[in-house]
């Protein structure tokens, strides 16, 4: 069984201070197999906030799995957005937009939904849905098969399609055929654990889907900050929330929910 931290939409820039070494110390004490970071690293994409995102990071265990956000696109500088979106996050995060953890009990591959034509939303290429099936497909079946993006394939129910990642269909049936486990990604700052049977209707096939909260912004929409410890085996996966508590000035469990594999569906 592996240990994964999930956290998602640091926003430095607009993060809580307070917050942060509670947390780096939480999460070594976790002691996690990898660290999945899934994007908005920054509130303006700004080389200041970079620079403090880059430090938080250097903090935290290796190996570490990390993705951009809309927000990592710089939003009032044109040239930059257009020219040079990532050019900042390449510099100070990583130059690896499709970073890939592997071992033998589990794959983890990050996919950068990021694009400078939108605002909000994100989608994937039908290049990056390629570079996926050439990745996934040709595992070991007894590999759990986790993919990582800033912008959700599936939200609850309330949540119309318009606010999925684009080209979330075709992605969906190319990660059916290549028995896809696990979607991890962040963007709405609200904590969801589920499946994608009832969005994606792919004959025996559901994979399960976990949204991280905000770990560090100071806007939880509604949630404490928050961030997922997932326990990952070949026919098992347990995701306990950490949330943060002030009168104890440190992240504590809060919830947990477990779900078993059966046959290619996770239940």
């Amino acid at each position: 069984m592996r240990t994964l931290v999930h956290l998602s939409d640091l926003h430095f820039g607009r993060s809580d201070q307070a917050l942060l070494a509670p947390l780096a110390r939480c999460i070594t004490e976790v002691a996690p197999d990898v660290v999945v970071v899934s994007g908005d690293l920054t509130q303006r994409a700004r080389a200041r906030e970079f620079r403090a995102a880059r430090q938080f990071l250097d903090s935290l265990p290796s190996p570490q799995i990390v993705v951009p956000g809309n927000h990592d696109v710089p939003l009032y500088n044109i040239f930059q957005r257009f020219l040079q979106p990532l050019d900042k996050y390449r510099r100070f995060i990583t130059s690896d937009l499709t970073p890939v953890y592997l071992d033998e009990e589990i794959a983890v591959v990050g996919i950068n939904t990021a694009r400078s034509l939108t605002f909000k939303q994100g989608r994937v290429s039908a290049e990056q849905i390629e570079h996926m099936r050439r990745l996934l497909c040709g595992l070991d079946a007894r590999i759990t098969k986790i993919v990582v993006t800033h912008h959700p394939f599936d939200l609850p129910a309330d949540y119309g399609d318009r606010h999925l990642i684009g080209r979330a269909a075709p992605a969906m049936h190319m990660l059916a055929s290549c028995g896809a486990d696990l979607l991890l990604a962040g963007h709405f700052h609200v904590s969801h654990a589920g499946n994608t049977a009832a969005r994606y209707n792919i004959e025996g096939f559901s994979a399960l889907v976990a949204q991280a909260g905000t770990a560090t912004s100071t806007r939880g929409r509604g949630e404490s900050n928050s961030f997922n410890v997932l326990r990952v085996g070949a026919d098992e996966i347990r995701i306990e929330r950490f949330m943060w508590m002030p009168e104890s000035k440190a992240f504590v469990p809060s919830a947990q929910e477990s779900f078993t594999r059966v046959a290619a569906r996770w239940i």
